[in-house]
């Protein structure tokens, strides 16, 4: 662990790790430098609040005065002017999950959440039972790394002596010179495994390319340790199969170790009970909707419990949890129309966010407004899958595809073909060239009741903002 202060360069800096090891590094002492090339919250919002400041966009000059160690951001690769002098000058150079480790995870107990779905809202809430159980203890409470900010801490990180360190374990590369997964850095005492699906298409050949990751993460658990799985994925059991230690399932099954049962929203709540080894063993609440939420925080449950938290701490720490910016975020109510920001980078994330949806407003028109961004769904190769989940909206709109151009001729996905998909099974679907043209083509087709999801993984060219502002200016006319 080091102890004397550097100054730190972070090349992407506004990546939702990249900024929260901005801020831990910030809290160790270190002077902390980055630049990015697009910058836009919730993660611009946390760097201004630190006053670190985002030098745009990327340029050699960014490294002067020259740092004593540049992080590179996965998403960064060769070409890139900052990466080039870092290897001309031979400054010395790492990546975001190797500093992690080095800085932050020796010594420590990591309680480590990974999985295609649900990571960074299960993260968020396990977080926030240990935050809770702490009961305002500082020497108590965890410290943490969430790719989101959490609305209970008002923060992606924490920083504290204690020993467990809850972190998000993210399948993707780690760097242009390291590309195995970052969560391969973390070595868990403890474990969760929420899904394992194909996604990141970009950089995973296929399905058993992902599987072999997962395998690969579960490999490092010591017999000493403890897997939550959920259990009702073949994915899933698949790679837990051959651990080495403890693994406990989670799920609807009636064999699931965790089983939820009795799942219902009541009252603005959803309530469950959970039983443990084939015993009735709690009783939750919380104000977050949707099955998977559910099943998120029984396995943060189930790893805190494991972990030896206390069962009513538990049960009181998901009861007051909010929620992650940025997924199903409720932006604004205008008229009686509800504007909601999802992150949306799969179709099983897209398919569950508009199940929920429809359990919280069973009677409004729900409009799914997307825009394929990330690199699973620009390609065509989960584009029926895509459509299946589209078909749970009443609405469709569908964006254009960020940067097209860049995905290989072949691979790409075609938004008119989905639109054409959509139209011919049923569900009312359109096309639209970028954020503007939506919200041109939306604000005058919307009326009391309406819901709107926005769907990306990225800034959607300032939707979230556009929208509110249109549907204020035309009702202020047709109120004048």
């Amino acid at each position: 662990m080091t102890s004397t202060p550097r100054h730190i360069h972070l090349i992407g800096i506004c990546g939702t790790a990249m900024a929260s090891l901005a801020g831990l590094l910030q809290l160790r002492g270190h002077r902390i430098t980055g630049s990015d090339k697009a910058a836009y919250p919730p993660m611009s919002d946390l760097l201004g609040a630190l006053g670190i400041p985002i030098l745009e966009p990327y340029a050699e000059t960014n490294l002067t005065p020259r740092p004593d160690l540049a992080v590179i951001g996965n998403a960064i690769s060769r070409g890139n002017p900052e990466v080039e002098r870092v290897l001309d000058e031979r400054i010395a150079f790492t990546s975001m999950a190797a500093l992690l480790r080095e800085e932050f995870l020796s010594g420590r107990s990591p309680l480590v959440v990974a999985g295609t779905h649900g990571k960074t809202t299960t993260t968020s809430m396990l977080a926030w039972i240990y935050q809770s159980a702490a009961g305002g203890d500082p020497a108590q409470e965890p410290s943490f790394l969430i790719g989101g900010v959490a609305e209970n801490f008002g923060s992606s990180f924490q920083l504290r002596p204690t020993q467990p360190f809850i972190l998000e374990g993210d399948e993707y590369d780690t760097a242009f010179f390291d590309k195995g997964p970052k969560f391969l850095h973390y070595f868990p005492d403890a474990l969760i495994l929420t899904h394992v699906e194909f996604d990141h298409a970009d950089i995973y050949a296929d399905l058993d390319a992902v599987k072999t990751a997962f395998k690969r993460l579960v490999n490092l658990v010591p017999r000493r340790g403890l897997i939550v799985a959920y259990d009702g994925s073949e994915n899933v059991t698949e790679c837990v199969s051959r651990a080495f230690c403890r693994v406990e399932r989670y799920g609807f099954s009636d064999g699931a170790h965790w089983r939820i049962r009795n799942l219902r929203y009541v009252d603005g709540q959803t309530r469950w009970e959970v039983d443990c080894g084939q015993r009735a063993w709690a009783e939750f609440r919380m104000n977050l909707a949707g099955e998977h939420n559910v099943l998120n925080a029984t396995a943060a449950a189930a790893l805190a419990a494991g972990q030896g938290v206390a069962k009513d701490a538990i049960a009181a720490a998901l009861a007051t949890f909010k929620s992650v910016k940025r997924r199903l975020e409720v932006r604004d109510r205008i008229e009686g129309i509800t504007l909601i920001e999802d992150f949306a980078h799969h179709p099983t994330a897209i398919r569950e966010t508009l199940r929920a949806l429809r359990a919280v407003y069973p009677t409004g028109r729900i409009w799914a407004v997307l825009e394929p961004r990330s690199n699973t769904l620009r390609r065509k190769v989960l584009a029926g899958d895509l459509v299946a989940s589209l078909r749970r909206a009443d609405r469709v709109v569908l964006a254009g595809v960020y940067q097209q151009e860049r995905i290989p001729e072949a691979e790409r996905l075609h938004p008119e073909e989905i639109v054409s998909a959509l139209n011919a099974a049923g569900t009312p679907a359109e096309l639209q060239p970028n954020a503007d043209a939506i919200v041109n083509a939306l604000a005058a087709q919307l009326a009391a009741g309406d819901v709107v999801a926005m769907l990306s993984n990225g800034g959607f060219d300032g939707i979230y903002a556009k929208l509110p502002a249109r549907l204020r200016e035309l009702h202020a006319k047709d109120g004048a």
